[in-house]
Order: C-alpha cells, then structure tokens, then sequence
C-alpha cells in the first residue's frame, strides 16, 4: 500500500509562524500544530498544502506561497508520512475554520507551546527558519 503524505505549513510572517490549536480527536484537542492536510492523490504536495491552508484558514491558495521542505519527513505510522513546508502569506488574514483558535509565535515562544506529538521534531528547524 503506497504511504499517505499528509502536508503541513510553516506559515512564516516577520518573525513569527502560525500555529492551530486542534479542535479533534479528543487525544489531541487543545494542542497546537502547523495547519496542513492530505495529499490527494494526482495533487502536488505544494497544491494540496495550498487547497488546505485556503479550506482550514479562509484564505485563498493565491494568498500564500509555497516554498521548501522544512526538516525531516515525520513518519506517524506504517501507511502516513508527514512533510513541512515553509510558506510565505502574501494576503489575507488566516481565520480558523477547522481549528478552536490560530495564534502567531515567536522563536522565544515555540517551547511554551503545547504541541501535538508528530510538529515536537520540526522545533529546531522553525527557530531557526524564524
């Protein structure tokens, strides 16, 4: 069975990123993540992450850039594969659709944030990309 790649973005503006407070599975609400989806398949996973980011944040895939890879490739089980992207707003104001709430955070900030499991990995490379 081919593995699912789910894509997340590190939505950078200045110097801060944008993270998303989980609404489900109960294991997970509260917590935050970087916004993202799945790949569908014959989609590009910089158009999947673009469709995500317009379908979870009320913006339109024009409103942001996709650009490169952030960290390594974090594997969540035998069959799904989750990969960052650095992505750059170009308009817009993200709003939550699928998430209890959005918030921007700084590189001093990234450890006070209660993270879901699989994004903990990508910390090292979010300070160093803000």
């Amino acid at each position: 069975m081919a593995t699912q790649i789910v894509v997340a973005g590190a939505i950078i503006a200045g110097a801060k990123v944008l993270v998303a407070q989980r609404l489900a599975p109960p294991e997970l609400a509260g917590r935050w993540e970087l916004p993202g989806g799945k790949v569908t398949p014959g989609e590009t996973e910089p158009a999947a992450l673009a469709r995500e980011l317009a379908e979870e944040l009320d913006l339109h895939a024009t409103d942001v850039a996709v650009g490169e890879r952030l960290g390594e490739d974090v594997v969540l089980n035998d069959s799904m594969t989750l990969r960052a992207y650095h992505v750059r707003l170009l308009r817009g104001e993200p709003r939550p659709r699928d998430h209890q709430a959005l918030r921007w955070v700084t590189a001093a900030q990234l450890h006070d944030v209660d993270w879901v499991p699989a994004d903990r990995g990508w910390l090292p490379d979010l300070a160093r990309a803000l």
